[in-house]
């Protein structure tokens, strides 16, 4: 039934029956002629989604403001109410031919309908705007999800072709254009180079799409894709001080490497990674997590986290006094007094592993001071020490006042 419905020539056979049909119903009294009385017979209809037609100066114009469609009102004797409502053989058309720039109120016309019908047109106007026509050339740029690019990858800045475009509309329309756009269809994750037909969309600041003529409408984008990753070295960084009495022997990590990705420039400058280790949280041996630290722009470290094992050495204290101060190197025929300290003697403390100082006694430790070449007269010399490298040690008084005196004869 659709098929015949826009069949002209079904419509107007259509339209010839109901009109006989329609005079076959008025009542002849046998007479050779019949009046009609055409006034009774009026009818009304409404005609939805009429196609407006404007003309005007296509190529040097822009017009905005023109209802794509109308509602058309009919009235008149019903054959030619139902012959143009089946038909649509008129036209609804606005008549732009002398138009000048600017904002206007044009009326809205009809054509090719019969003359014994009553028309109205709504809207019966319309507010325009005539601009002038610009071409332009914007350069294309291209957009996609990158977040769809698999890990350990980088994208190259992609490459349209062509890279430009012509975009024609009205003059501000033009001015207000900030993007220029081609967006790549892309829904699965990526490793490798890839090229796709992008539709091209122009957009306003806020972005909001621009009704202008784009040529070409569409453009090849072709996005390189490289790998962009390192392997570099875990750095330990020491921060803090250990606690009194604790010393550290060492700290390993169960990965000495890490896999950085991130952009190429970045990657070239980055030696290593680093985690840090608060020393003065570390009072034995233990086994930390830490977090592998990255520079700005690097996107992503594996591992992400490394254990450090950490070895301690605790250290003690022991004090030693009135150790006996050696002399020595002192010449022939000499004497000396000790002036302070006045007993020759000093206490020692001594700094070193608990099970190293817990096994040393005074025995293990030799203080003397060094006289040669040391004339008669008084004199501050150095206290000097002996004993086991394993430990460290301090005098409560490094130094010595001694008085050098020939013997008596």
């Amino acid at each position: 039934m659709d098929k015949l419905m826009d069949n002209s020539w079904f419509i107007k056979v259509l339209a010839l029956v109901l009109a006989l049909l329609l005079y076959s119903a008025v009542p002849n009294d046998g007479k050779t002629t019949t009046e009609v009385n055409v006034s009774s017979d009026q009818n009304t209809e409404t005609i939805q989604d009429v196609p407006v037609k404007v003309y005007y100066d296509t190529e040097n114009l822009v017009i905005s403001g023109i209802p794509n469609t109308v509602e058309v009102t009919i009235q008149g004797p019903m054959p030619n109410v139902q012959t143009a409502k089946a038909l649509r053989n008129f036209e609804v058309y606005v008549d732009l031919a002398d138009i000048n720039l600017g904002s206007h109120t044009v009326p809205l016309k009809i054509k090719n309908i019969s003359d014994k019908l009553k028309v109205q047109i709504d809207p019966a106007y319309a507010n325009i705007t005539v601009q002038e026509k610009v071409t332009k050339k914007f350069e294309v740029e291209a957009e996609y999800n990158s977040g769809l690019l698999e890990d350990g990858f980088e994208a190259e800045k992609p490459v349209v072709e062509p890279s430009t475009v012509l975009i024609t509309g009205a003059k501000d329309t033009i001015d207000r254009i900030s993007y220029v756009k081609a967006t790549l269809d892309i829904k699965d994750e990526f490793n490798q180079s890839l090229t796709r037909e992008a539709k091209v969309r122009v957009l306003d600041r806020e972005l909001n799409k621009l009704d202008v003529v784009i040529e070409p409408e569409t453009v090849q984008v072709t996005i390189p894709v490289k790998s962009a990753k390192k392997t570099v070295p875990i750095k330990v960084v020491q921060k803090g001080s250990p606690p009194d009495g604790i010393t550290i022997d060492s700290i390993d990590l169960d990965s000495e490497e890490a896999l950085i990705i991130g952009e190429e420039d970045v990657l070239k400058g980055i030696e290593n990674v680093r985690v840090e280790v608060d020393l003065s949280q570390i009072s034995e041996d233990t086994t930390v997590t830490l977090p592998v630290i990255i520079s700005d722009g690097i996107t992503k470290v594996s591992p992400q986290i490394v254990k450090a094992r950490i070895k301690v050495t605790k250290m003690e204290e022991k004090t030693f006094s009135s150790l006996l101060i050696d002399s020595e190197g002192l010449g022939d025929g000499l004497t000396v007094e000790y002036l302070n300290p006045s007993s020759a003697t000093s206490d020692l403390t001594i700094y070193g592993p608990s099970d190293v100082v817990n096994n040393l006694n005074e025995k293990d430790f030799r203080l003397f001071v060094d006289l040669s070449n040391l004339d008669a007269g008084n004199h501050i010399v150095d206290i000097k020490i002996d004993g086991p490298t394993e430990v460290t040690w301090k005098l409560n008084n490094p130094t010595a006042e001694i008085s050098i005196k020939q013997k008596e004869a």
